[in-house]
């Protein structure tokens, strides 16, 4: 993975990145709700950065796999870890979260990739009160 400074817009944006790609494919509605959201200006990036840390993203996971679609998109613990650890201010953490939830949920349908990286944030970050007690709507501001 190609390395980014710890809590920079990237770093996070990663994450994000991560969450919409955990279920293995990027969804029309999640791309529309971080367009909706403005995830991108949350993260303090113009919207093409947003893309391109996805585009990258994909990169890196494409050239970590073995060629093996069906996993193409999970990282294995020790490297979910390591990407979650590039966060760790407290404010940034609880809007990735936030930005995270929204979109996986965007579809309507939460896979076992996508819980699983939302569990390790929450876990990771000890946000479980927060992801609990999250308004719906809060990703607006």
């Amino acid at each position: 993975m190609r390395p980014y400074p710890r809590n920079s817009p990237q770093a996070a944006a990663r994450i994000v990145a991560l969450a919409l790609l955990a279920d293995g494919h990027l969804s029309p509605h999640e791309l529309e709700l971080l367009d909706a959201t403005r995830a991108h200006e949350q993260l303090g990036l113009p919207r093409e950065a947003l893309h391109g840390v996805l585009h990258a993203f994909c990169e890196d996971l494409l050239a970590a796999a073995q060629l093996d679609w069906s996993e193409a998109c999970r990282v294995d613990e020790r490297t979910l870890a390591a990407l979650l650890a590039d966060v760790d201010d407290p404010a940034l953490r609880q809007r990735v979260l936030e930005l995270c939830i929204a979109v996986v949920e965007a579809d309507a349908e939460v896979g076992e990739g996508e819980s699983l990286v939302i569990g390790a944030a929450v876990a990771q970050w000890g946000l479980e009160r927060a992801a609990l007690s999250r308004p719906a709507l809060a990703l607006a501001a």
